[in-house]
């Protein structure tokens, strides 16, 4: 398996040794854009990999905060009493970077920048940037997603 994030269309896209186009999801990426510094709040482009799988067997909506289950499930309510906070919910993709130099080691490195593929409220608009560097996916479609990859998947961010 292998995933391509296409910046340009919003797109999520799972492939497999037969080729891509096994399934497309709609995503949100970074507002600021690409880039791979730290504290750009961009989405880093290049080759990476899951590094992590983090939430298996946590309900939908299920909240995270520093790669862990806070014990809150998200709702609207929840939503309007913290509208500031920036969602992580149901499952985590986490990312690492594989081009020294490009987008690891260093203050590029994406896994030290916390980047993620995560679950975001059903009310967030996905097909347009707006994520602080993560890729945001809607939660059934991260749980089908999760549950079809392993660590290890090559993931590849085009701009």
């Amino acid at each position: 398996m292998k995933i391509n994030i296409y910046i340009s269309t919003q797109q999520l896209e799972l492939c497999d040794d037969r080729g891509c186009g096994l399934r497309r999801y709609a995503v949100s990426t970074a507002a600021n854009g690409v880039g791979e510094m730290f504290g750009s709040y961009c989405t880093p482009r290049g080759k990476h990999i899951i590094r992590a799988k983090i939430g298996r067997g946590q309900a939908e909506n299920t909240v995270f905060v520093k790669r862990r289950p806070t014990g809150e499930i998200y709702t609207s309510e929840l939503g309007a009493q913290f509208p500031e906070r920036d969602w992580m919910l149901t499952r985590i993709l986490w990312l690492s970077g594989q081009e020294v130099g490009f987008n690891r080691l260093g203050k590029c490195d994406t896994m030290r920048r916390y980047i993620y593929i995560h679950g975001t409220p059903d009310s967030v608009r996905l097909g347009i940037p707006g994520s602080h560097g993560c890729i945001r996916m809607r939660n059934a479609d991260l749980i089908e997603l999760f549950e079809r990859i392993t660590a290890g998947t090559a993931v590849e961010i085009i701009e």
